[in-house]
């Protein structure tokens, strides 16, 4: 298992971090290889609600589902990543600086599993 944190700060007020953030239509600008994401159980956006997400990683599709744990927004939004051997929990925090600044932060636990393990870290 490995835990750290992720920072950014993002030249935008916060409400429109937000908002893109909680777009899925963005996904792909941010997340390298994203193909698609599908809702597939309880209401999109919402805690419980899960997701099919598809990326391309290398010659290698990859599906993950994504699992709404908290959601706060526009202060917070938690969720878990499960795919084949990997467990991921993310917790993203959009703190306003002020003078139309954002502070992005996230606190990511991962967790490798199976034959997995062995390429981890």
């Amino acid at each position: 298992m490995k835990n750290y944190k992720n920072e950014v700060l993002i030249n935008a007020p916060k409400a429109r971090v937000v908002e893109l953030f909680n777009d899925s239509e963005n996904l792909k600008k941010w997340q390298e290889g994203f193909i698609s994401i599908e809702s597939i159980e309880g209401e999109p956006g919402t805690v419980g609600a899960k997701h099919k997400m598809r990326y391309k990683m290398g010659k290698r599709d990859i599906e993950m589902i994504e699992t709404i744990t908290k959601m706060d927004l526009p202060d917070t939004f938690g969720a878990t990543y499960e795919a084949k051997n990997v467990f991921n929990s993310i917790n993203n925090h959009f703190e306003d600086l002020g003078d139309g600044k954002t502070r992005y932060w996230t606190e990511n636990e991962f967790k490798l599993s199976g034959m997995m393990k062995l390429f981890g870290w």
